[in-house]
């Protein structure tokens, strides 16, 4: 386990350990949430880069076949 210790205004942490918001089982569940929420916000942030990237021309069968042949480049 690993102890942080917060710097906060007095008053904030007062409120906060009042409503019961300063005990470790709900700091690590709201640690848990951000996280998650911080995960799906990159995963849309990717996914709208890959859409904003042009596709690439389309190829004819034969310029598909011969760049399937091709030696892989290097």
């Amino acid at each position: 386990m690993t102890t942080i210790q917060l710097t906060l205004p007095d008053q904030l942490a007062e409120e906060a350990a009042k409503a019961g918001l300063l005990s470790s089982a709900t700091l690590e569940r709201w640690l848990r949430q951000q996280l998650k929420a911080r995960h799906v916000e990159e995963l849309f942030e990717a996914a709208e880069r890959m859409h904003a990237v042009d596709d690439p021309p389309e190829m004819s069968p034969g310029a598909l076949a011969d760049a399937m042949r091709a030696p892989p480049r290097r």
